[in-house]
């Protein structure tokens, strides 16, 4: 059988499940294939910014969001004897993405929700337990080949496909990416523990146990779940360490055998790698087929959600002609700068903490001691905008309007043009003509505060919350307009 789509996602995990649920609201068939029958039940990643939450609330997620996240207070960097080396405070106020800038959840609780909403979609077909056995495409369509779990065989085509299916990814051989290493990769055990109702206090929110004798991260995880991560040194069998007797002995100066039940312990290799290129083609990766980033930094699931937030409109306006083809190499020009930002930083902090060598621990140490280190959370712009006004191509800030919804509620998937009372009135014609080709929502006296703050009458906002430009006049205005990818004609 032949079944035809708009879109094929390969993997559904939180990025291809949040991209389905993207795609979705713009109406598109999407077809969702994954090997699996259902979500993977046990944690994976802890933490989200306040933009990859929200990206889940265009997702359509945001109630839910509300009562499952938690608070990520601070991450803490401490020497062998326990000293402070580097602090991390988080607020625990909303930043300007309308969420707190980092937050604690339990990743099955977000797939189960995910994966609730794409169920419910008319335009969302799941095909879960199946098996792609081979992805070609013509210059119209891709092509994949399938097989259900009874064994048969079924042929589906679609527009695009978009392969959100892991480090080893199907898709990304398909289109003939290289992965590119950017540091070398080091093998860690982590392992998630269930604490007991006695169990003796633990630190709150992140500790990095800068120990050249053997390097551990401590995470407060989502209610009595903790983690902790452990560096491999060299000779450990990495068979041997992650077996429960080894766990336990490891973390004995935490925790005795009774104060909690190990849920899980794997040893994971963290990579640093980005794919060489995420598009050939009707063929796209996204998430870890695209590029994968050490955890350091809390930023492998929120660089996913990105992708997903940056591909959906575009296939979306591809698709129904207001965008060209050419529209989708941004794709990469775009984020794989932007993703290369947070993977340096995370390979930097990486550095920090996995000092092994005594000598040079005992200098960093030395260092960091006399002078102090704060960090703060890393926000690059979009590749690409070079020479552009500053504003362009960084994260717009996401207010409440004057009637209490926020802003990406109200405005949907499109292009957001917020401007001064009466500005909108004063640009030309083709100016209207575009925002009407563009379905743009066109948002008058909303959000004086940021206009003031930002010294603007007008600020022109992308689907995927990004800033197109910003104007100063009706003329400017204009001129920002005309930069929005259109096709011609």
């Amino acid at each position: 059988m032949t079944d035809d789509f708009d879109v094929a996602i390969i993997g559904y995990g939180p990025v291809g499940a949040t991209l389905a649920n993207l795609l979705a609201r713009q109406s598109l068939r999407v077809l969702v294939l994954d090997q699996f029958d259902r979500a993977y039940t046990l944690p994976r990643a802890t933490h989200l910014d306040g933009e990859a939450v929200r990206i889940l609330q265009s997702a359509g997620l945001g109630e839910m969001l509300v009562s499952h996240l938690g608070v990520y207070p601070r991450m803490r960097f401490e020497d062998a004897n326990g000293a402070l080396l580097i602090d991390w405070p988080r607020s625990t106020l909303p930043g300007s993405h309308g969420w707190r800038d980092s937050n604690r959840f339990h990743q099955p609780e977000l797939e189960i929700a995910l994966r609730a909403r794409a169920a419910a979609s008319p335009s969302i077909a799941l095909r879960l337990g199946w098996r792609v056995t081979a992805i070609t495409q013509d210059d119209g369509a891709a092509i994949i080949e399938a097989t259900d779990p009874d064994g048969s065989t079924a042929r589906f085509t679609a527009a695009f496909a978009v392969g959100c299916d892991g480090a080893r990814s199907t898709v990304r051989q398909a289109l003939g990416a290289e992965l590119e290493v950017l540091a070398k990769p080091e093998q860690w055990l982590v392992t998630d523990l269930i604490l007991n109702d006695d169990a003796p206090s633990l630190p709150g929110g992140t500790v990095q146990y800068c120990d050249p004798a053997r390097p551990f991260t401590y995470i407060e995880a989502v209610g009595r779940r903790r983690r902790w991560e452990v560096m491999l040194l060299p000779g450990d069998d990495p068979a041997l360490f992650a077996t429960p007797d080894h766990v336990r002995s490891l973390l004995r100066r935490w925790l005795a055998p009774k104060d909690a039940e190990l849920e899980r312990a794997v040893v994971y290799t963290f990579n640093s790698a980005i794919a060489t290129r995420w598009r050939n083609g009707r063929l796209l990766v996204a998430g870890d087929a695209a590029h994968q980033t050490p955890p350091f930094l809390g930023q492998g699931l929120c660089a996913g959600l990105r992708d997903a937030a940056n591909l959906a409109w575009k296939l979306a306006w591809v698709l129904d002609g207001r965008g060209a083809l050419s529209l989708l190499d941004s794709y990469q020009t775009e984020l794989r700068p932007h993703v290369a930002h947070y993977i340096t930083e995370a390979n930097r902090i990486g550095a920090i903490i996995q000092e092994r060598d005594p000598a040079r621990a005992r200098a960093r140490d030395a260092m960091l001691l006399t002078q102090p280190q704060v960090l703060v959370p890393i926000r690059p712009r979009l590749g690409g905008n070079e020479g552009t006004d500053a504003l362009a191509g960084t994260l717009a800030p996401q207010p409440r309007l004057r009637d209490g919804q926020m802003l990406d509620d109200a405005a949907g998937p499109r292009f957001i043009v917020l401007s001064r009372t009466g500005l909108p009135g004063q640009v030309s014609d083709e100016t209207k003509a575009r925002w009407a080709r563009t379905d743009a929502a066109i948002l008058e006296g909303e959000a004086a505060d940021y206009l003031d703050a930002i010294g603007a009458e007008a600020v022109v906002i992308r689907p995927d919350h990004y800033i197109l430009g910003v104007a100063r006049s009706a003329a400017e205005l204009d001129k920002v307009t005309q930069a929005i990818p259109l096709a011609a004609g």
